[in-house]
């Protein structure tokens, strides 16, 4: 695939560990991405910080462009209002996916990329199926790129770049509901 403005891609970063390798098999495939950072999930704004300086240090490392969405906490919380005692990986973690990913392609029409996907499909704690399905459900005519990152290794690779870079690693997905104590 040859690189032109038709070949950008925007990929919601859920953090820097999970996007690093999918950055780089992005560019090896032939697209431009755009890094977009959107974590209103994040149960608070020093998680959000910590996450968002790994983010950069990943998008720094890629030479890529990083798109920050502002902490907005609260619209995640008024999104998953009594799906609290939901079990992970259950109707609440849809809906803050649906969330990021419908706000990833608002993003994308905003600056003309008519391409989308996320990095949230390489841990092998999410359902990449259940993934897809939502981002393509919530496109808004835009185009949505289902990669399973984990293949090949993905996850392996995405780990080993992120000690080498001594990025943030984080131990939970990122809601307080979710947290690993």
């Amino acid at each position: 695939m040859v690189q032109n403005a038709d070949n950008k891609i925007l990929i919601h970063a859920c953090c820097g560990i999970c996007s690093g390798y999918p950055i780089g098999l992005l560019k090896e495939m032939g697209y431009i991405p755009v890094v977009y950072f959107c974590n209103p999930n994040l149960d608070t704004k020093e998680e959000f910080e910590r996450r968002l300086n790994a983010q950069r240090t990943i998008c720094n490392y890629h030479d890529v462009e990083l798109i920050i969405e502002d902490y907005d906490h609260n619209s995640f919380l008024e999104k998953v209002k009594g799906l609290e005692r939901e079990p992970e990986r259950g109707a609440r973690c849809d809906k803050c996916i649906e969330q990021r990913l419908s706000l990833a392609a608002k993003k994308a029409k905003k600056m003309g990329i008519n391409k989308f996907t996320t990095s949230l499909v390489i841990s092998p704690h999410k359902n990449f199926e259940k993934i897809s399905a939502i981002g393509k459900s919530v496109s808004d005519g835009l185009e949505y790129i289902s990669i399973n990152f984990k293949k090949q290794d993905g996850f392996l690779k995405t780990n080993n770049l992120s000690k080498e870079l001594n990025i943030y690693r984080q131990n939970y997905c990122g809601c307080e509901f979710g947290k690993i104590g």
